[in-house]
């Protein structure tokens, strides 16, 4: 998501028990530096005062790139020695025959076989199926949202939601969901496959499934949908991820932005207000269609905010959204095989004060038997984090019918369970987190790490464990590890993600290290590097299990002086939480959606809404096309070193 805004506050939780600061929580300076400093297996630093890297040599990371300039400027800025292509923009083509970008003259028809808007969450799948391809695939790409004012000259942001057209609507509304690419690698350069067979757009008209233990329930029907089980389209999908069966996860976050009405009027006012529904709607699409206005249908909002799952190797699949793994504004859809085959998907909910989510499956993935995985996800056990002092925590599950999930709380089923997830996580005691962002289990570790992007709303004495700045206006990345994670020579085979309990620790509190009063707290050389990094969002994992870590700091870019971007670290050895500066985003634009190709030799970003905080008549860059008259355009691009080497070694 953009940065932290009004979609990111806090919601007041009218149901649920006190959230003050529980003081037995509360983690010290040493002690929280202690997991700090602490490497992973054999790195032998545990418990040493917070002084005692200073030992390390300078160049004790293993990462060898140069950063490049650490400013915010037009254009975007890549480490010396490689080199950035844009390898497609908003309103190019995705599909066989749609018509050459022309933002004068805008239309859905056109927009819907085009790449949409605000490219997020990537995931680069290889052809054939199955393989280890890295110079032919599918890029998938996520559209979380749309920002008229830079796509259409005269509108503002405080005037959008009441002046853009039904045309204008429709356009965007096309804008949003995914796309599926057909990309190949010929020599040093990345492109599009024109006319493939396996390209797609999924848009915010598309039919979806529902399925799981809420489909059907009276509470997702409308009037359109009597049967509680079809949904059109999927909106504000942020970070996701890949199932071991092939399969893409997306994750729909920030719901309610796109309903009007006023939620006050209707049987549901409750849980809209939970979910953060208001008369004030970040779009004006309410206006033009009655299923986006919540006095005509409010059961469309229950029909959002969760995991959809669908086949990119196959055009003609219905995506489906798996309401077993619970309603919020998710982020991130990460998973993990147990050692008997059952799956485990992790995501955070993107809002200060919200929680971190854990599923489980009920059923085992098995490789040689793909047709048994077709409804895996609907059948397991949610969970909620609960942290405490002392680096430990456990996973609540959300369970109708246990503790104080019952008909005496308003919970009649599991399927109220899961359509108010939020609330369920209230009632068990979980621990608000400072905006769960991305969370990933290491494929080489089985650690798990939590970016969490930031709480300015947090007081300084109603801070804990696991969230020890108020206010937190930087962020910091929390890592978990589950029982067999902690040893010397660990695997990721070896992590029991299932387990009631779990250890952490801080692996960095994002800020300067050269200002006291940020309470920044990364390597001891930190300061030395000369770079330091604001608002971690998402992550992903080079194959030598290093740390990669894209920022968002939204409206807070020009107060920190600092661009989004991509940054690197170690997680084990004498260079642990040391980061390094790689790629920098242009002026107004978060860094989005890593993903490596399995060679390590392409690293794909994704730059999101260059130049935010402008408008389209008067545009702070007009990246990546600098041309007259055309505004700035989300846009993927391709990292790769020009000696053709592996990134970042």
């Amino acid at each position: 998501m953009n940065g932290f805004d009004s979609d990111d506050l806090p919601i007041a939780r009218p149901h649920g028990p006190s959230l003050a600061r529980l003081n037995a929580e509360r983690m010290g300076r040493r002690e929280m530096m202690t997991g700090l400093l602490a490497g992973t297996a054999g790195a032998a630093v545990a418990g040493l005062a917070p002084g005692a890297l200073l030992a390390a040599t300078r160049d004790s990371s293993t990462l060898t790139f140069r950063s490049p300039k650490h400013a915010i400027g037009d254009d975007h800025a890549v480490a010396p020695g490689h080199a950035g292509q844009v390898l497609i923009r908003w309103g190019d083509p995705v599909l066989a025959g749609a018509p050459a970008f022309d933002v004068t003259k805008q239309d859905a028809a056109a927009q819907g076989a085009q790449f949409g808007y605000n490219n997020d969450f990537m995931a680069f799948m290889p052809l054939p199926r199955g393989s280890n391809a890295s110079d032919h695939g599918l890029l998938c790409v996520s559209h979380e949202y749309t920002m008229a004012e830079l796509m259409w000259p005269g509108l503002t942001v405080q005037t959008r939601a009441e002046k853009v057209t039904r045309a204008q609507a429709d356009v965007e509304i096309a804008a949003h969901g995914h796309s599926i690419l057909e990309i190949k690698k010929s020599g040093a350069a990345w492109a599009v496959v024109p006319g493939s067979r396996f390209a797609r757009r999924l848009t915010g008209g598309t039919e979806m499934r529902l399925s799981g233990p809420a489909a059907g329930h009276a509470r997702l029907k409308t009037k359109a949908d009597p049967s509680g089980t079809k949904v059109l389209g999927t909106f504000n999908n942020c970070a996701g991820g890949v199932t071991p069966w092939g399969t893409v996860l997306i994750a729909e976050e920030n719901i309610n932005t796109y309903f009007g009405g006023e939620p006050a009027m209707t049987d549901e006012a409750a849980n809209h207000k939970r979910m953060g529904l208001s008369a004030c709607s970040r779009y004006g699409w309410w206006r033009h269609h009655d299923r986006f206005n919540v006095e005509k249908e409010p059961g469309e909002p229950n029909r959002f905010g969760w995991i959809v799952e669908f086949d990119p190797y196959d055009p003609n699949s219905v995506p489906v959204k798996r309401t077993a793994l619970g309603r919020f504004k998710h982020e991130g859809a990460t998973c993990a095989v147990l050692r008997d085959g059952r799956v485990v998907v992790y995501s955070g909910d993107d809002q200060a004060g919200e929680y971190l989510y854990r599923f489980v499956s009920e059923g085992r993935f098995d490789s040689a038997n793909p047709a048994g995985v077709r409804d895996l996800l609907d059948k397991g056990t949610l969970s909620v984090a609960k942290f405490k002092a002392g680096g430990t925590m456990e996973w609540r599950p959300l369970v109708f019918g246990q503790g104080p999930l019952t008909a005496a709380n308003g919970f009649a089923g599991p399927a109220d369970v899961l359509i108010e997830t939020r609330r369920a996580a209230d009632l068990v005691g979980a621990t608000p987190m400072d905006r769960p962002e991305d969370v990933e289990p290491s494929p080489r570790s089985g650690r798990v790490y939590v970016a969490l992007t930031g709480n300015s709303t947090r007081k300084a004495d109603a801070t804990d464990a696991a969230n020890p700045r108020g206010p937190n206006a930087f962020g910091h990345i929390v890592e978990l590890i589950p029982p067999g994670a902690e040893t010397e020579g660990a695997t990721a085979a070896d992590a029991r993600h299932d387990a009631e309990r779990f250890r952490w620790n801080v692996l960095l509190m994002a800020g300067d290290p050269k200002n006291p009063a940020h309470g920044a707290q990364y390597h001891a050389r930190q300061a030395e590097e000369g770079v330091w990094l604001a608002s971690p969002d998402n992550v992903a994992f080079d194959e030598k299990g290093r740390l990669w870590i894209s920022t968002d700091q939204g409206s807070a870019q020009a107060k920190n002086n600092i661009p989004d971007g991509m940054y690197a670290c170690d997680l084990e050895g004498p260079g642990r939480g040391l980061v390094k500066f790689f790629y920098g985003c242009p002026r107004g634009a978060e860094m989005c959606g890593p993903a490596f190709t399995p060679d390590n030799r392409t690293l794909f970003v994704a730059v999101q809404h260059p130049g935010e905080g402008s408008t389209y008549d008067a545009p702070s860059t007009r990246w990546p096309d600098f041309k007259a008259g055309v505004p700035p355009r989300p846009a993927v691009v391709a990292l790769t070193r020009k000696d053709n080497g592996k990134i970042g070694s």
